[in-house]
């Protein structure tokens, strides 16, 4: 019913920012397009727009939409397929930022000096025009490959793109100075055959176009954040509490197993563990005490009072800039849209003991949907290494117990299990403290991290488990 274009009197009493060279950098098989970014080289500094989808102007509370958005609370990405938030008609339709299309937005347009912090910002209602639709690898090729004009007469957003990557340097020290957290995740990519049949998994690789937008996000998230604890309203506050001591006890151990100094006495920093991820620079098993770090940290919830992040040593931080997937980005746009309206703070319709409820419930959403994937991407790979069975690869132990030795293939990240009873014959003695398991009579060592050839013996798609024996 909205129909396919934005109507001229939604348009009306906006700020017009159509001329201004903003572009979508997205990858190559994204549909939904939530964010678009500018920057222009000042003085001292820079100026960055960062523009989102103004999903807040068609999704209304307590609409239909609103009701079936917030029950799903999130978009759900499968290889190859998305369950969306919002019907495909507002997802990759009206609210997404289609190149040369008049959308509704709103917008961070934020003041940043040479150190790269903001010093000043402010949000609007806006019509924007996306002057284009890049991808992550073709922003990164050309700036590697220092040509003047990314696509031909394109001199405009060339030479906004330019100065995003000067800033976005900027943008990386200050993250390093505040002792932000570099996590590294090991994420892949399911090639499909023209039967819909997994033909391949590839490790995912990022470059620093990624880098560049998550930097122009962070930014523009915090701004978010801070803008609403100002005015005082409750928000959905991104919270990410400090590791709990249960797994810092197991970590430390794990760590200093490997030869890894632990810099923290009681209650580690972001920056200690910054410092960790940078002793594994190099390292053959850095992406598995990566992996390790990860699983030692707080599960990041949603909150109506600010906590503070600390993976990216924030002190305040909320979704602001995808509205288009994630219910809580929309209630931070609501609040933003009261403000700008002049209403006053005290009028907002959302309580702290409503949101609360939001905040649990999209929480929860998050985490479901997370484990659907993760369900999803174990089943396709079960499936994938089916067909393998018989066949060898190389991998890496990340995981000893008392039954066996897990180990994930190098090629492909594909995780299965060496059951004890198929290592060498002998009785093996598990020393949980060093991760290790050890021959009785050989005095044969497995460990982690230890490389190993592995044979494919037997998988159980329902059960997503593989079965490997080290190879002879």
């Amino acid at each position: 019913a909205f129909g396919e274009t934005v109507p001229e009197d939604l348009k009306s009493g906006r700020r017009d920012l159509r001329e201004l060279p903003l572009v979508t950098i997205d990858g190559a098989d994204a549909r939904d397009f939530d964010d678009a970014v500018y920057a222009q080289q000042r003085k001292n500094g820079w100026r960055l727009v960062v523009a989102i989808a103004d999903v807040a102007s068609y999704v209304t509370p307590a609409s239909p939409l609103d009701q079936e958005a917030v029950n799903r609370a999130t978009s759900v990405y499968f290889p190859g397929r998305v369950i969306p938030m919002l019907p495909e008609a507002l997802s990759n339709g009206l609210c997404s930022l289609k190149p040369d299309e008049d959308r509704l937005s709103l917008v961070c347009d934020m003041s940043i000096n040479e150190a790269g912090n903001v010093v000043r910002s402010r949000f609007d209602a806006a019509v924007i025009r996306s002057h284009a639709r890049l991808t992550y690898d073709e922003v990164w090729e050309w700036i590697v490959s220092g040509k003047n004009e990314i696509r031909p007469g394109m001199t405009d957003v060339s030479a906004s793109l330019k100065d995003l990557y000067g800033l976005y340097r900027a943008l990386r020290k200050a993250r390093t100075r505040r002792g932000a957290i570099d996590f590294e995740s090991t994420e892949v990519q399911f090639v499909f055959d023209e039967r819909g049949a997994v033909d391949d998994i590839k490790p995912y690789e990022r470059n620093d176009a990624h880098l560049l937008i998550e930097e122009c996000m962070i930014a523009a998230n915090v701004e978010a954040a801070n803008f609403l604890l100002r005015q005082q309203i409750p928000g959905p506050f991104r919270s990410h509490e400090p590791p709990p001591v249960d797994k810092l006890e197991s970590l430390e151990q794990f760590l200093r197993g490997l030869g890894i100094k632990v810099p923290w006495r009681r209650k580690p920093t972001p920056r200690d563990f910054e410092t960790v991820v940078q002793q594994t620079k190099g390292r053959d098993d850095r992406h598995l005490i990566m992996a390790v770090l990860l699983r030692a940290q707080s599960l990041a919830t949603y909150q109506p009072r600010n906590t503070g992040h600390f993976g990216l040593a924030l002190a305040a931080y909320a979704h602001f800039t995808s509205p288009i997937r994630r219910y809580p980005d929309l209630l931070v746009h609501r609040a933003i849209h009261h403000l700008l309206q002049r209403k006053p703070a005290a009028h907002y319709p959302l309580g702290e003991d409503r949101m609360e409820r939001l905040c649990e419930q999209c929480s929860h959403r998050s985490r479901r949907a997370e484990e659907a994937e993760r369900d999803v991407n174990d089943r396709l790979k079960a499936f994938f290494m089916e067909r393998h069975i018989g066949d060898e690869f190389e991998g890496q132990v990340t995981g000893v117990t008392s039954f066996g030795l897990f180990v994930e293939l190098a090629r492909n990240r594909v995780s299965g299990l060496v059951h004890i009873t198929s290592l060498p014959n002998d009785y093996y003695h598990f020393d949980p403290v060093v991760h290790r398991l050890v021959g009785d009579r050989t005095g044969k060592v497995f460990q982690l991290a230890q490389k190993v050839r592995v044979k494919v013996m037997a998988v159980n798609v329902d059960d997503r488990k593989i079965d490997f024996e080290l190879a002879r």
